[in-house]
Order: C-alpha cells, then sequence, then structure tokens
C-alpha cells in the first residue's frame, strides 16, 4: 500500500494501525451505523453463499467473519501485522464457520489465480493509495482474480468527511485541525496529525469513484452512500439508542443512498462494478 516497497503499508500508516483502534471503531458511536449499512449493502449485493470471497485489506476480519457466519467462503488479505493476528483470533473464536485463508499481502499485487473468485471487497485499501496509478494497480488486481460476471465492492472515503466532522464534532476548535480539514478539501491529500485526526490517505470527490473502476474494466457501476445524512447527526448516540428512531434514520439512509446531489456527505461512499462477461 501507499509507497511501501512490500506488503507493510508506510512507517505512519503502520503506526496508526499498530495502535489497535481500527478494531472496535465498528463497534462504538458513528462506526455502529458504519457497520450495520455496509453489512446491508453486501448482504443485499452478494451473490448467494457459499460465493467465494476475497476480503482484501480486510484489517480485523469484522466482515469477513460475518460473511463466515452466513456461509460464504471467506479468504481475508490484509498488509498490517496486528490485524492479521487480531483477524485470526476472530477467527478461531467462530470454530464452527472459520475464515478460510488469512495471509498477508499487499491489495496493488494479489498472490491469487486470476479468475477464481464470486467477489472481490476493497473496504479499506483505497484510503492509503495516494497516487491514481496505485489505486489501478489495486482495482486491476481485484478485476484479474474475479470470475466473469463476478462483483467488486469498493469503499472509499469522501473528500468532505473530514470538515463535516469537524463541524459535527468540534474539532475546529483545534486550530491544527483546521489547516488538516482545509488541505482535504483542496487536494484529497489527508494528513493526520501525531496520534490524532487519522493517518495518511486519500480523499476521493464522490465523481471520482466510478471512472477509477471503469478504467479498470468494471461495468454496470453503482455508487452508494454508505453513512448517507445518518454520520452528521450531533445526537447521533442518543438518537441511535433508541430502536425506532434507528430504524428512521437508516430508512432515511437507504431513500437516499444513491442520490447523487448527497453523496458528499457521506462519510464513505461504495462503489459496486461487475466483471462483465466477454461480449460474443
Amino acid at each position: 500500500m501507499g509507497a511501501a516497497d512490500g506488503p507493510l503499508p508506510p512507517d505512519d500508516i503502520l503506526a496508526y494501525y499498530n495502535r489497535g483502534l481500527e478494531d472496535r471503531r465498528l463497534l462504538e458511536g458513528r462506526g455502529r451505523l458504519e457497520r450495520t449499512r455496509t453489512e446491508e449493502l453486501l448482504a443485499r449485493h452478494l451473490a448467494s453463499a457459499p460465493a467465494a470471497v476475497l476480503d482484501v485489506g480486510g484489517g480485523t476480519g469484522h466482515y469477513a467473519a460475518w460473511l463466515a457466519v452466513r456461509g460464504y467462503t471467506v479468504h481475508l488479505i490484509e498488509p498490517v501485522p496486528l490485524h492479521l493476528e487480531l483477524a485470526r483470533a476472530r477467527s478461531a473464536a467462530q470454530p464452527h464457520v472459520p475464515l478460510a485463508s488469512i495471509t498477508e499481502g499487499d491489495a496493488r499485487r494479489l498472490d491469487w489465480p486470476e479468475n477464481t473468485v464470486d467477489a472481490v471487497l476493497l473496504l479499506g485499501p483505497l484510503y492509503h493509495l495516494i497516487v491514481a496509478a496505485e489505486r489501478q494497480e489495486c482495482l486491476r488486481e481485484a478485476w484479474r482474480v474475479l470470475r466473469p460476471g463476478a462483483i467488486g465492492i469498493a469503499v472509499v472515503i469522501s473528500r468532505f468527511a473530514p470538515t463535516f466532522d469537524g463541524l459535527v464534532s468540534h474539532l475546529f476548535q483545534d486550530p491544527r485541525f483546521e489547516s488538516i480539514a482545509w488541505e482535504d478539501l483542496e487536494n484529497g491529500r489527508h494528513h493526520g496529525h501525531g496520534d490524532k485526526y487519522f493517518t495518511t490517505a486519500y480523499l476521493h470527490l464522490p465523481d471520482e469513484i466510478e471512472p477509477e473502476l471503469a478504467q479498470a474494466g468494471f461495468g454496470n457501476i453503482h455508487v452508494l452512500a454508505v453513512e448517507g445524512p445518518g454520520g452528521l447527526l450531533q445526537d447521533f448516540e442518543t438518537q441511535w439508542a433508541d430502536r425506532r428512531i434507528r430504524e428512521i434514520i437508516l430508512e432515511a439512509v437507504r431513500r437516499t443512498e444513491g442520490e447523487r446531489s448527497l453523496l458528499g456527505a457521506s462519510s464513505h461512499v461504495m462503489a459496486i462494478g461487475w466483471r462483465l462477461p466477454p461480449t460474443p
């Protein structure tokens, strides 16, 4: 990933993920909305189990384990050693439905045969591939290993996410955050500040991801909001705790998920494309 020569990410990205925050991120705060919606969209678009799924950059295995429980044959590939350790522990904790494999690897150079899987998930690698050519390497590798007619699912961070998060969470009280947010808006290149405000990443404009998938060979591409307006609630915890209001939040996101004019309001944007069969 990034400018690293091997499968390990650059030092600043590796240091960030070695703090162990990623394992609990999807279990608290607005991460619960991200996880609920991601699982909902995966359930809607993936082929039926036991389809073979390659979860590239699968982190600590939250989604991979969830899919394995549902009968999918899931292979997780991840560059961060701590994440691999935690993913193995998560798989071992469900011995009746473990992951099919967990290996260290680089999203740009998959050690995987071509035309062999039913779905490739890229739910994180594109965040940290700053150079467009490297994002193309990643997407083309995903396309290569897919069977004709199979699906690729990629998630990116919105260019506007830090600014909206700063306004909602009062982060602009820290003058260091202000310069980060304005640089993000200017060129999409995000740089954290020490142990705060994420790490080095590329933030997409919502209309950038579809052309990137198309250039890599994907067709029939759909772009959807993950959190949508639900991620902009200042009293998120209170509303999410109310079961009825939680369902209203989710329904509001569902009803606006494909509205192009609102995609930038979502912290994460999901692009879904297919490796179309050859034309006769």
